[in-house]
């Protein structure tokens, strides 16, 4: 049987993704399965001059391959052309991005280094799963290194229109290094389109069948994989007699017959101003809500080395005051806003015993909040999803009340009108979203790739 290996920016800690779940346990399990290697970047950063080595050991029985990274490559690889040019670009942020010659240097020394390192761990029938942004030349380094494997790409994130695209540095170089992989995934659909788009209207590629794109002398199978959540072990911990505890405690201490959540990491592609601006006009156009209903929005930190993240903070603590200075009260407090993480099955609470999930991002690939949201209810008085029609969850989520994210007033209406929703209407929603969400599950979605990548250099050869 082949060995799988798995290679992202980061490797996961195991340690505490065991108790956290979601997808790095995922990952970890298909690791188990197939003897494989996770190889990635050790969260580490070391001095220029320091010797870089493999790191090799096991977590939770996987072995893992780490390395660390230089400040150089931090800054550069990570921090400035990942983080400053991609990230922003791909979530239709092109006013956000950064562009520096020296980052896109450093993005491609770290993936020449990663292939390096990574070639010598590899065995001929080894089958490679390469996640992400980060990691997009990773291909192209490898084949370039002799390497002959299958290797697969999956984005996490959204891929923008080719008009877009085309304002990233290099487009055609990034383009070329995609198809160095014989299966890229996306989310959705719609990324999964505009790929093609960019491919067919500015490389010349051709469509060969449903799934695969000739193109640079290549044929390789592109199509969406909808990722997804482990359903049941969600929803299990969302049941717990510490869950049915935290929530009760939580109602007694909040004194409000509703409460509407939000759980996002702070990041601007994820419309947490608007978010918050929505909810004060909800307050605006129905005073009933006011001291009835509250918004808890928890957002930890990430990236605060990028200025737009310590920015979109100031923005976010500022209307967070505001509201609460302009519509609370002794004994209510309309936002209540916690900026570190919360524990996963503190969240599996919050998410049941929250009557609605505001779920807003202005661009996302997928959006899981989502989806465990929906897993956490009860099914005979289930909570009412309000999400973003730019989620990639959207695309399956459509019994959830969409929303444009950038109108507030919508936004306002649509809690309101989730907030008064009749039982019955709320049961026949969650039956729908919940037969969705356990149709494209964590588990389908990393079979139906890993179908895909095994078998995918027979189906690319016989589709030329």
């Amino acid at each position: 049987m082949s060995r799988l290996i798995v290679v992202s920016n980061r490797v996961a800690d195991l340690t505490k993704s065991v108790q956290s779940g979601g997808l790095a346990v995922a990952l970890a399990d298909a690791l188990r399965e197939h003897r494989g290697i996770w190889f990635g970047w050790d969260g580490t950063v070391v001095s220029d001059a320091a010797p870089i080595g493999i790191n090799l050991t096991q977590q939770h029985h996987v072995r893992t391959a780490t390395v660390p990274l230089t400040q150089r490559d931090y800054d550069e690889y990570y921090v400035g052309f990942s983080n400053n040019v991609l990230w922003p670009s791909f979530h239709y942020r092109l006013d956000l991005g950064i562009i520096d010659a020296k980052s896109i240097d450093g993005y491609r020394r770290v993936n020449q280094r990663f292939a390096k390192a990574l070639s010598a761990l590899l065995e001929p029938d080894d089958v490679i799963w390469v996640h992400d942004y980060h990691l997009i030349p990773l291909a192209a380094e490898l084949r370039a290194l002799g390497m002959r494997q299958n290797i697969g790409f999956f984005l996490h994130i959204p891929f923008p229109p080719p008009d877009i695209f085309l304002a990233v540095p290099e487009p055609e170089w990034l383009a070329r290094a995609m198809f160095s992989y014989d299966v890229i995934g996306f989310q959705t659909r719609t990324d999964t389109a505009n790929f093609r788009r960019y491919m067919i209207e500015h490389n010349g590629a051709t469509e060969i069948g449903a799934h695969q794109i000739a193109a640079f002398g290549r044929t390789t199978t592109v199509r969406d994989f909808p990722i997804g959540i482990d359903v049941d072990a969600f929803h299990e911990m969302a049941h717990t007699p510490k869950a049915v505890e935290q929530i009760e405690r939580l109602n007694r201490r909040s004194m409000v017959s509703s409460q509407i959540v939000g759980v996002d990491r702070l990041d601007y592609s994820k419309g947490l101003p608007d978010r918050l601006r929505a909810f004060r006009l909800l307050l605006e156009l129905y005073p009933e809500n006011r001291k009835a209903v509250t918004l808890m929005q928890i957002s930890p930190p990430t990236r605060e080395d990028v200025a737009a993240y310590s920015e979109i903070r100031k923005e976010l603590e500022g209307l967070s005051g505001a509201i609460n200075g302009e519509f609370g009260d002794f004994d209510w407090t309309p936002v209540r806003y916690i900026h570190r993480a919360v524990p996963r099955d503190t969240l599996a609470a919050l998410f049941r015993g929250s009557q609605v999930g505001l779920v807003t991002p202005l661009r996302d690939g997928m959006n899981l909040v989502a989806k465990e949201y929906v897993a956490a209810q009860d099914a005979d008085d289930p909570g009412v999803l309000v999400l973003s029609r730019f989620a990639g969850a959207a695309e399956d989520l459509e019994e959830a009340i969409l929303v444009n994210p950038y109108d507030n007033q919508e936004v306002a209406q649509s809690l309101q009108r989730a907030l008064t929703m009749r039982q019955g209407e709320r049961r026949e929603r969650h039956k729908a979203l919940i037969a969705r969400v356990r149709q494209h599950d964590v588990r389908n979605w990393r079979e139906t790739f890993l179908e895909a990548l095994r078998t995918a250099g027979r189906e690319n050869e016989s589709a030329v």
